[in-house]
């Protein structure tokens, strides 16, 4: 129990927005920000430039080859092919930070809510309507320098431009841009949402990837914009108060995380970051208690079969370590970190062939480039011991 309550911060990372909650009066969000407690940020805070265009995106968007994109596929299918084909810009899908529609362009990566971004500022500046949608998905998980971090879905529809709704063009039809493969995206519910809430979504994600970092005063003050941009989003209070516990200020996450369950009083992050934070403040009877019915909601939370097999792994007990690895990839299939380690515990069994299979899939689902050098410096290695029959460890 004690380990579960000292090792829990968990933060929603990209996705998760609240809907608007009936009942009781928020609280004001300058009721629950400390601006003195932390020291001005290192950076800009804000979201003044996010769909701004770049003179280079500027110049893209009138250059030969685009121009002839268009006439080829039409605005909407032309736009896409042009972004996202290998052959034009050869975007890559890039996990570690959220950017901006510019910043994206100039790194020719970012995550899916990067990647909105930059296409809607395509769009808007081609005269297209957009229309933002979170996608109900199963959240992914990731952990990463002791928090927990789940991370949602967003896409984009693209509508006709008024110029093509004159010449016949349907107004109602909605091309929708999807990082998911479009079988899979096309059977998910979705839920629209305004330019406001992929701003939050923004501010938040930056104030999750400050605070991975260990830059606490910096994720203070983007975590503070995001709760000014959208008040009632829960992901964004969740986050506020994770930072005022890594800042060791329990006594300010704790009407935090209060005022995010008014709005939503079953969200499984904000309890387990409450539960120790009245640890923290000696309620100790109240944090058991609250620890006691988050056990009972969720008795194997995320990482809990990864965890088991990581002990077996370190105790030798291989086998048992495969089949927790293997329920943790059932769970989560798509995570990379589960693949690898199943993948090392199949060749310590000298499974090789697993163990190449393994971490092959490790490789392709992973979101972070220098994760991806690693499982594929592995694969190397398995193949040169299979051609040489050399003995692996």
């Amino acid at each position: 129990m004690r380990r579960f309550m000292r090792g829990w911060l968990v933060l929603s990372l990209s996705l998760l927005l609240a809907a608007c909650a009936s009942g009781p009066a928020p609280t004001p969000p300058s009721a629950l920000f400390a601006d003195g407690r932390f020291a001005p940020p290192s950076e800009p805070v804000g979201a003044d430039t996010l769909f701004t265009l770049s003179p280079a995106m500027r110049d893209y968007l009138h250059s030969a080859a685009f121009s002839s994109r268009l006439r080829a596929s039409g605005a909407r299918h032309g736009l896409v092919e042009a972004l996202y084909s290998k052959t034009d810009l050869k975007l890559e899908y890039e996990s570690r930070m959220t950017r901006t529609a510019s910043q994206t362009y100039a790194a020719r990566a970012g995550n899916c809510l990067s990647l909105v971004i930059m296409t809607a500022a395509f769009a808007r500046e081609l005269g297209m309507p957009v229309r933002f949608q979170s996608v109900d998905v199963e959240d992914s998980w990731s952990r990463s320098a002791g928090l927990y971090l789940a991370s949602a879905h967003i896409n984009i529809g693209l509508g006709h431009r008024p110029q093509d709704v004159t010449r016949g063009a349907d107004p109602d039809r909605i091309l929708i841009v999807d990082f998911l493969p479009p079988a899979h995206a096309a059977r998910l519910r979705t839920r629209e949402l305004d330019e406001a809430d992929v701003t939050a979504l923004y501010l938040n994600n930056r104030a999750a990837e400050a605070l991975v970092q260990d830059r606490l005063d910096d994720a203070y003050w983007w975590a503070r914009a995001a709760v000014l941009a959208r008040p009632g989003m829960v992901t964004a209070l969740n986050t506020l108060g994770v930072i005022y516990n890594r800042a060791r200020q329990p006594a300010l996450a704790e009407p935090v995380f209060q005022a995010a369950l008014v709005r939503e009083p079953e969200n499984l992050s904000v309890l387990r970051n409450l539960a120790p934070t009245l640890a923290a403040l000696g309620r100790t009877q109240e944090a058991q208690a609250l620890a006691g019915r988050i056990a009972a909601i969720d008795p194997t939370p995320p990482y809990h079969y990864f965890d088991l097999g990581m002990a077996a792994l370190k105790a030798g007990d291989l086998n048992d370590a495969v089949r927790h690895f293997a329920r943790e990839v059932r769970r989560a299939p798509y995570n990379d970190e589960f693949r690898f380690w199943l993948g090392i515990a199949h060749l310590r069994l000298g499974q090789l062939g697993d163990a190449r299979a393994q971490i092959a899939l490790a490789a392709e689902h992973s979101t972070r480039g220098e994760m991806r050098e690693v499982y594929v410096a592995k694969l190397a290695h398995l193949r040169r011991v299979a051609q040489t029959g050399t003995r692996v460890r």
